[in-house]
């Protein structure tokens, strides 16, 4: 059976339509139909759904699917442990990242270029339920993510920084107690990320704690666009202390610290708990390992 007509079937199944499959294989449609026509006569089972158009997979198809991707992955990482035995790792990195920990995207990638200069790394923005769900499709190499609340199932991991979160404002805008108590965090107009991301959901939990909930104006799904509309200042957002440093030199914004932030949330790299373990995980756990953070990330 051949490797490269189950990555048809993949592609089909990811793509949901014959010719942008086709297209993400760099083949024809008629080519890669019947690719697949030939994987279904190899198994002896109908694998796809058609009426003139992919309609979905049968039951067949679904019942493969988990083993179709085990099989590409541990293909792909074969070729690539003989490619790197004697020589330097290559290839794609293939990377998620929660929007909180963007701002340590750059010093993980300049790290692991540094010491493989033949890697390319393709940067994902995903929310920790999609980083895990990914990994564990082997769609991705490794995820950067919370580790400790909704920690992630059969993962192995490197912890990379502590984070707590802070208040911003506009200079001029919403009035900001001083000092800044929870209660009067419930009652100022606020702008957050939205219920599916985990941020949103370890600082609900936290105000649950103390007997509130917070009643946002707008979620969002991104912190620029937090950040955005706090600019316009009627609204004040939460936002992790790691952007800190990408709101030096704004003169609108302004910050605050959260009463009584003791603890914070580690983030952290993970890659799928398999074995063997693949090049790539090896080599991002140990760059994760060694990697040293500028001071505005406060050690995990």
């Amino acid at each position: 059976m051949q490797t490269r007509l189950i990555e048809y079937f993949l592609a089909l199944e990811r793509e949901g339509h014959f010719a942008r499959a086709a297209a993400s294989c760099n083949v024809s449609q008629p080519s890669l139909s019947a690719g697949i026509a030939s994987l279904e006569e190899q198994l002896g089972k109908r694998l796809i759904r058609r009426d003139r158009k992919f309609v979905g997979l049968t039951a067949e198809g679904e019942a493969i699917l988990p083993w179709a991707r085990q099989l590409v992955a541990a293909a792909e990482a074969m070729e690539q442990a003989a490619e790197t035995a004697r020589g330097p790792l290559k290839g794609e990195l293939r990377l998620g990242c929660i929007p909180a920990a963007m701002p340590v995207v750059g010093g993980l990638a300049e790290a692991m270029l540094s010491r493989h200069p033949g890697l390319s790394i393709s940067v994902r923005a995903l929310t920790s339920r999609q980083i895990e769900r990914d990994l564990a499709a082997f769609e991705l190499d490794a995820g950067i993510t919370y580790l400790d609340f909704e920690p992630p199932a059969h993962a192995l991991s490197v912890a990379l920084y502590s984070e707590r979160t802070m208040l911003v404002s506009a200079v001029g805008g919403i009035p900001i107690p001083d000092p800044l108590g929870w209660t009067d965090l419930a009652q100022l107009p606020l702008c957050l990320l939205h219920q599916g991301m985990q941020n949103r959901r370890i600082l609900d939990s936290r105000l649950a704690e103390r007997g509130l909930a917070l009643q946002p104006r707008v979620t969002a799904d991104s912190y620029i666009a937090l950040l955005g509309l706090v600019q316009h200042g009627r609204l004040c957002s939460i936002i992790p202390d790691s952007h800190a440093a990408l709101l030096k030199g704004l003169e609108w914004a302004r910050t605050y610290e959260l009463p009584d932030m003791v603890e914070g949330s580690r983030v952290g790299v993970i890659v799928a708990d398999s074995a063997p373990l693949g090049q790539l995980a090896q080599a991002v756990l140990s760059v994760a390992r060694e990697l040293r953070l500028p001071p505005e990330f406060r050690s995990a």
